[in-house]
């Protein structure tokens, strides 16, 4: 058995999230108290409570998903530290912060500074240079570079995520998502409007990138324990100056999802952990394996949901 540990991003949060862990665990409830303190923010209430347009705002929604994240990483390792490898680690997006985590590259309270410091750079640019995000199901990436390359109007526009052969997010301005949203319907592609206020992996957040990169800068990096793949690269690095750049970068980037997992398959992984809410990564491993390709894909974010994943792993 070869595993991969996955964490989720935006889009995975709801209300509730992580509370059984807290409620039932004191080194969770301990987790939520640091990313609290490093974070300035009511963390707790706001993942057990929200509103959800509070938690759903880009400066309080990427610290509360991080920190779930990291208290699911936590359970995991109290139920199976000492009987379970894990291969390699990635995020999709934001969930790259909780990953360099638990490869231990950065601490979990700097992982909390950092993930804080990029949501409200993040929603800033959003403020500044409005914009959303669609997910095109039904047609692949070469298709859609060429209806983004045919655009000609105003703003600004990019495939942002690339999360399976033929799920692809496009994001960027308003008129421009229309223009290429109704071009994708014709092609046969369905199209759904994501509900995020930020454009993110695309032109306009990429503002937020120097100012990230010098506050990035007073935080220690440390060469991976576990083999990371980047979002940006869709590759491993272990030198912690490159991590930064490519860190950086993210922002503005493509999200290269399904590249990373097929690398992974390449690589032998045959286990695939969704560590976080919902599971979104979970039902992308099943659209991006071949078929016939043996695959065990999981996903917890709850005692019983981890008991489940537990004991699947232990049959083997």
């Amino acid at each position: 058995m070869k595993i991969a540990v996955l964490f989720p991003g935006q889009g995975s949060q709801y209300l509730g999230m992580g509370q059984e862990f807290i409620n039932t665990d004191t080194v969770c409830a301990s987790l939520m108290a640091m990313a609290e303190a490093a974070c300035e923010l009511n963390l707790g209430a706001l993942c057990a409570e929200g509103p959800m347009e509070e938690l759903t705002r880009a400066a309080h929604l990427q610290p509360a998903l991080t920190v779930t994240d990291l208290i699911c990483w936590q359970a995991f390792q109290n139920v199976l530290g000492g009987e379970v490898k894990v291969s390699c680690f990635a995020g999709h997006s934001l969930g790259e912060y909780p990953a360099l985590c638990a490869a231990g590259v950065i601490s979990a309270e700097d992982t909390m500074r950092l993930v804080s410091k990029r949501g409200a750079l993040m929603e800033r640019e959003g403020k500044i240079y409005p914009g959303g995000m669609r997910a095109v199901l039904g047609l692949d990436i070469k298709a859609i570079e060429e209806l983004i390359g045919s655009y000609d109007g105003p703003g600004d526009i990019t495939a942002a995520n690339h999360n399976t052969p033929e799920q692809i997010v496009i994001s960027g301005s308003l008129p421009a998502l229309d223009v290429v949203g109704q071009a994708a319907e014709a092609l046969g592609g369905k199209v759904i409007p994501l509900n995020v206020s930020v454009a993110n992996h695309s032109p306009l957040v990429a503002n937020a990138v120097p100012d990230f990169a010098a506050f990035m800068a007073e935080i220690e990096f440390r060469p991976p324990q576990v083999p990371v793949y980047f979002n940006v690269t869709a590759a491993r690095e272990a030198d912690p100056g490159k991590i930064k750049e490519i860190m950086a970068g993210q922002i503005a980037s493509r999200v290269r999802w399904c590249e990373i997992i097929q690398g992974m398959l390449a690589e032998g992984v045959d286990t695939f952990i969704e560590a976080g809410p919902k599971a979104v990564l979970k039902g992308m491993i099943r659209k991006i394996a071949p078929k016939g390709t043996e695959v065990l894909s999981l996903q917890f974010d709850t005692p019983a949901s981890l008991a489940e994943c537990a004991k699947k792993i232990r049959v083997g």
